[in-house]
């Protein structure tokens, strides 16, 4: 058998895959590329489809807080996507094609969004722009991105149906994690995670603080937050917790990044 021709280094001859080359170097310290900014992550199903009675006030709180606080804002994509994926399942059209369409959407929503914070210097940035944060917030730049991961036509498939498992809120979650964000804070239309809909349900409990196995083992038939981003969190690396609030009440987004006991917890262990 002939030599294989190597460079020298720390993985040479290795599979990366081998359990043992994992455990081996798994002590190597990631860099944390923004460790001040706070994700926020508004949802389109959530926020944006209300319109200007909840949006105008919301991005007027954002625009604020901006100005003591490192912000990323990262868009959903609400009905329009729901729109979209119902008219490709109905066609017929793989998974990857309908991650493909409905990130069309969000990025709609980004466009209009940092509009809408364009007098806090709200710019609406691209997924290759993420690593150009710390300059631009150090240009005093509130900086607005879309939230689908970009998977594309690569996108996982899904184990049970043909929507694609990797969402807005899944997108917000890996954004802060790259980052090393200080939160992730995802802004819904309730109070945080319930047992069931309390839209459906007057009575369903909001559940103030869980872990990520525990919330999996209660296997909820309805989850507000996409069920990707718990399967995550338990192997992060600097983003430990995500916090659900309710974006419509006036001051809530303060009082998460302030650590304030609000809305949902859901930590990692």
């Amino acid at each position: 058998m002939k030599k294989r021709f190597e460079l020298s280094s720390g993985l040479q001859g290795e599979t990366l895959v081998r359990k043992g080359m994992k455990r081996k170097r798994s002590d190597s310290e990631q860099i944390r590329i923004a460790p001040e900014i706070n994700v926020i992550k508004i949802g389109g199903h959530g926020a944006i489809d209300y319109g200007r009675e909840v949006m105008l006030p919301l991005c007027d709180e954002i625009g604020k807080l901006s100005k003591k606080n490192q912000v990323l804002v990262v868009t959903g994509g609400g009905g329009r996507v729901r729109h979209i994926m119902d008219i490709g399942m109905d066609l017929g059209m793989p998974t990857g094609v309908l991650a493909e369409l409905s990130a069309k959407i969000s990025e709609q929503n980004a466009i209009m969004v940092s509009i809408l914070l364009s007098k806090y210097n709200g710019t609406r940035i691209h997924t290759g722009d993420l690593l150009e944060l710390p300059m631009l917030l150090k240009l005093g730049i509130l900086p607005v991105t879309h939230g689908t991961p970009p998977y594309g036509l690569y996108e996982h498939p899904s184990r049970t149906d043909m929507i694609p498992p990797h969402r807005t809120d899944t997108g917000a979650f890996l954004i802060s994690e790259v980052l090393g964000a200080k939160n992730c804070i995802i802004g819904k239309n309730v109070d945080g995670l319930y047992t069931e809909d309390p839209r459906k349900n007057p009575d369903a409990e909001l559940i103030k603080e869980i872990t990520a196995k525990e919330l999996i083992r209660m296997n909820l038939e309805d989850m507000v937050l996409e069920p990707m981003v718990i399967e995550l969190l338990q192997d992060s690396v600097h983003v430990r917790e995500v916090r659900i609030i309710n974006c419509h009440t006036r001051g809530n987004i303060g009082k998460a990044i302030a650590g304030k006991n609000i809305g949902t917890i859901i930590r990692a262990e």
